[in-house]
């Protein structure tokens, strides 16, 4: 019972890496396969493709980075990992925006990733445009990223 804050905190820590990791493996796996598609075709394409394809993964890196803020925070990475039950459940919760929204933005980047694909193959002078479209997505990534360090970094001052 004494040990269920840091379990909680923990908990955090791993939905935000495994959520957002696992929605990043799915955007980089649907738009590496249209990107493999499209080399078939046009081996030329391979840098701009490439690019296109790696851009859901950056969700799974936003995930991993507050995994590490937060087990950083807890003590689990060096300190005192003794946490009350009230102070594990704000680095849950904390932890939940990147998970949940790195998870689906990954995937919906995927899904930008291969209509953007789709368009360089038809055509490949449109690069700029192909771009934006999926980069547009990464906002909201970039949105639930600073929302869960901002919680993580207001929770340590707190007496709880």
């Amino acid at each position: 019972m004494e040990n269920l804050g840091i379990a909680f905190a923990l908990l955090g820590a791993a939905f935000a890496a495994f959520m957002a990791g696992i929605g990043s493996a799915i955007g980089v796996g649907k738009s590496g396969e249209a990107a493999a598609g499209v080399l078939t075709e046009e081996p030329t394409l391979f840098s701009k493709v490439l690019i296109l394809q790696l851009l859901p993964g950056t969700q799974g890196i936003y995930g991993l980075l507050i995994a590490f803020v937060c087990m950083s925070q807890i003590g689990v990475l060096g300190g005192d990992p003794n946490l009350s039950l009230a102070k594990g459940l704000l680095y849950f919760a904390a932890c939940l925006p990147i998970g949940a929204v790195g998870l689906y933005s990954a995937i919906s980047q995927g899904k930008a990733s291969v209509a953007s694909i789709g368009l360089l193959a038809r055509r490949p002078d449109q690069f700029g445009k192909a771009m934006i479209i999926p980069v547009m997505v990464e906002t909201y990534a970039i949105l639930a990223l600073l929302i869960s360090i901002l919680a993580i970094s207001g929770i340590g001052g707190l007496a709880l």
